[in-house]
């Protein structure tokens, strides 16, 4: 008994030390973990691109080609293929769908020019704006360009800075993404083996209640993960779906491109729509600008729709974590780390919600055995 008082007192003074150590140090400790994440940021961008691929190509090797007779590595090398070319196809599809409208767009702006001055000023005039104001009004945007360039001229120094920055950090960024890519390939062409190497590294060097505690969660974590990607898939095409059927209902041009853009915007969680609606309104406001209110007006709409009640029933049933909890989950991931807090914050919650779960459970039997 006093055995066990002393190690319970020996654990709280060295949790104790640190803590005290951690708040003493805490600007430092976050420096360093920043420097660690940036430094293995490819293999962690690896590690979700190989998550999410993991869910469509378990579905192409134990589904689509089960009765297929052919060696495991076969199948997998396969279904690796299959799935990426899927993927990239997707994406290439997204692009030829969305570069022409786009383009469509910017030509219809350069042309009606002239008629957005005239429009503005009739409006302006109907708001009871006297002339000489209307004047200066239009005077201020002709101008625009004319400052634009002198703004250019004397910050040329600076601009060329901000754009060597951002060129900077798109070569970084596309880096990360390739490097992510091959890793992610070649972890999910070697999972078993991966997964076998790691379990002997743990039985190693930890405890066996201990690694099957570790299995337990990463068991758990992986059915999670997996069905948060479905779910996910799932309610952004409902939401695509939803876009593109209010869109031919309301008349709005591009329904389309608008609805393939919004649903796939939809993966990120609750406020994923939005992105797509920003760009949905810049198409249409260049042919209609009360369309493009219009359109606005419906999206938010669809959003609260989606928020209130599509995402927590459709992502909450798959992730088994109740809609309440999504929603708190998703606020708060994304002020602490925006769109990949709202990404990830789903997921982990439902994890920590499980774990949490199960561990009341067993909790609470054990009291009623004592009982």
């Amino acid at each position: 008994m006093k055995s066990n008082t002393y190690k319970q007192i020996k654990k709280l003074i060295m949790f104790a030390i640190i803590l005290t150590f951690g708040f003493i140090y805490i600007k430092e400790i976050i420096s360093i973990l920043s420097y660690i994440i940036k430094l293995f940021m490819p293999f962690i961008i690896g590690l979700g691109i190989a998550f999410v691929l993991n869910v469509l190509i378990n579905v192409i090797e134990k589904k689509w080609l089960k009765n297929i007779q052919a060696s495991p590595m076969t199948k997998r090398a396969i279904s690796l293929m299959f799935g990426l070319s899927i993927v990239i196809s997707f994406f290439v599809f997204l692009l030829f769908l969305i570069i022409p409208n786009l383009q469509n767009t910017i030509a219809i702006f350069a042309d009606n020019i002239a008629v957005y001055n005239d429009n503005l000023q009739l409006i302006l005039e109907r708001l009871g704006i006297n002339s000489e104001t209307i004047s200066e009004i239009i005077e201020i945007f002709k101008n625009l360009g004319e400052s634009a360039s002198i703004y250019i001229k004397n910050n040329s120094n600076q601009l060329l800075e901000t754009t060597l920055g951002i060129a900077s950090n798109v070569v970084v960024g596309f880096f990360n993404v390739t490097i992510g890519l091959v890793f992610a390939i070649y972890f999910i062409a070697q999972k078993e083996k991966i997964s076998h190497q790691v379990e002997n590294l743990m039985k190693a060097y930890l405890p066996d209640k201990a690694v099957n505690k570790i299995n337990d969660i990463a068991i758990l974590s992986n059915k999670i993960f997996a069905s948060f990607v479905g779910g996910q898939c799932i309610e952004a095409i409902i939401i695509g779906v939803l876009c593109f059927l209010g869109m031919i209902l309301l008349r709005l041009p591009y329904a389309t491109t608008i609805s393939v853009l919004v649903g796939f915007t939809a993966l990120i969680p609750v406020f994923g729509a939005f992105i797509g609606t920003i760009f949905g309104a810049f198409l249409i406001l260049m042919i209609n600008p009360l369309q493009a209110v219009i359109f606005v007006i419906f999206i938010i709409v669809l959003q609260q729709l989606e928020g209130n009640l599509i995402y927590p029933k459709v992502v909450g049933k798959y992730v088994g974590l109740p809609g309440i909890w999504v929603l708190v989950a998703v606020t708060v991931g994304a002020s602490i780390n925006g769109v990949l807090g709202m990404l990830l914050s789903v997921p982990i919650v439902s994890i920590l919600y499980s774990i949490i779960a199960t561990n009341v459970s067993y909790r609470l039997k054990n009291k009623k055995t004592q009982e």
